[in-house]
């Protein structure tokens, strides 16, 4: 016996929606190592318009709008959305209940950083997901998107997490792609890459959140840059 826990599948909204008491205090590795990065890839947002698609619990939103930035959160769980609402200056965040699979609400050009962080592998079609992160973006603008980076699915690990209410091993619907496609479905999408970089835990990481020690040297995280083309 291996001793993995049995998963269970679910719908990413059910997931989510579940999972939005206990996703910011559980040390996920994935979390520390792509909040700096995100960051970094934004760049200064002060006096910025700044979009965050599948922004759950506002766990970049709230820090972005405290950087100066005039932020719009929008995600399909309401779970999530309760929960960023409740936090220490969410009023400084404008929320929106929205699927991201759907066409934004939003008009063309209305942004000048746009955010997606690890929804990427809960989208089933990227193109038309990336193609409206490009139209709210003005001309030059950055769109800066993080997913779990797909060497993952090779050890078998997806976005998941254990209800804290049923004890259940949970993951919300995840989609196996490669690296190529989210690159292609970027290109096809009409944008414009300007980075990309593929992001692994070191043994600094491990000490500070101790989940990353089984991945340290693995590839964990992929980050792009990306401007409308």
């Amino acid at each position: 016996m291996s001793g993995e826990p049995e998963w269970r599948d679910v719908d990413t909204r059910e997931g989510y929606d579940r999972w939005a008491s206990t996703y910011d205090v559980e040390g996920n590795p994935l979390l520390a190592l792509e909040e700096p990065e995100v960051d970094r890839s934004l760049g200064d947002v002060a006096g910025l318009d700044v979009l965050d698609v599948g922004a759950g619990t506002g766990r970049h939103a709230i820090r972005i709008a405290a950087a100066g930035a005039r932020v719009t959160a929008l995600d399909f769980s309401e779970g999530m959305l309760a929960r960023g609402r409740t936090k220490p200056a969410a009023d400084r965040v404008r929320w929106l209940s929205h699927d991201a699979n759907r066409p934004l609400p939003l008009p063309d050009r209305s942004f000048d950083r746009v955010l997606s962080a690890l929804v990427l592998e809960h989208i089933a079609d990227p193109v038309p997901f990336l193609r409206e992160l490009g139209r709210v973006t003005r001309g030059d603008g950055r769109i800066v998107v993080t997913a779990m980076h797909p060497a993952m699915f090779l050890r078998g690990v997806s976005a998941r997490f254990r209800d804290s209410e049923t004890g259940e091993f949970l993951r919300p619907r995840s989609y196996v792609m490669q690296l190529s496609d989210y690159v292609m479905s970027a290109i096809r999408a009409g944008l414009a890459i300007v980075t990309i970089a593929e992001l692994t835990p070191d043994e600094g990481l491990a000490a500070r959140v101790p989940r990353a020690e089984k991945y340290v040297g693995w590839p964990m995280l992929v980050v792009m840059v990306l401007r409308p083309g």
